[in-house]
C-alpha cells in the first residue's frame, strides 16, 4: 500500500484556529468557511488546547441545549488531542484513527508546531484508489491463471 505521510496527503498547510475563548457559534463560521470538519483551538502564544470537531459541536453544545451563541469554545474542545508527527505514514494513521476512534489527527513537530490536520477525508480517495488498483490486478492475474 501507499508510503504518503500524512503531512504529504493534507491539501492545506495553513492551519485553522480559534482562541479558546470564541464562542461556539463563532467556530462553527470558521469551519463553514474554510470548509473544514475540525478546528484547532490555539492561545495568543500559539500553544494547541485542544481541538473541536463537528461531533463535539453537536454532542457537547447543541445535543445539550447549550447556546453557541454564549457556549465558550474552550467548553466543547476535546482538551490534549492525540497528535501525529509529520514523517507519519497515512496508513499508520488510520490505524491509529480506528483504534482511538478519532477523525482528525493535528499535525505537530517535535518542537511542538502545529502543521496542519490529517483526516480520514484526505486519505480515503488515493488509498481507495490505490487499494481499488490493486484488486483489479489480482482480478487480472486470477483470470490470467484460470
Amino acid at each position: 500500500m501507499s508510503e504518503r505521510t500524512v503531512f504529504d496527503s493534507i491539501p492545506h498547510r495553513h492551519v485553522v484556529s480559534v482562541p479558546p475563548s470564541a464562542f461556539v457559534w463563532e467556530l462553527a463560521c470558521v469551519m463553514t468557511k474554510a470548509v473544514s470538519g475540525s478546528v484547532l483551538v490555539v492561545d495568543s502564544l500559539g500553544e494547541m488546547h485542544g481541538i473541536v470537531t463537528e461531533s463535539d459541536i453537536t454532542m457537547r453544545c447543541v445535543a445539550k441545549g447549550a447556546d453557541p451563541a454564549t457556549t465558550r469554545v474552550g467548553e466543547v474542545m476535546t482538551q490534549n488531542p492525540l497528535t501525529v508527527g509529520p514523517d507519519t505514514k497515512v496508513l499508520d494513521a488510520l490505524r491509529i484513527m480506528l483504534e482511538r476512534g478519532v477523525h482528525s489527527l493535528p499535525i505537530v513537530t517535535n518542537g511542538s508546531k502545529v502543521l496542519g490536520v490529517f483526516s480520514v477525508r484526505d486519505a480515503l480517495p488515493y488509498e481507495l484508489n490505490e487499494a481499488s488498483s490493486i484488486a483489479e490486478f489480482n482480478q487480472q492475474v486470477n483470470d490470467a491463471l484460470a
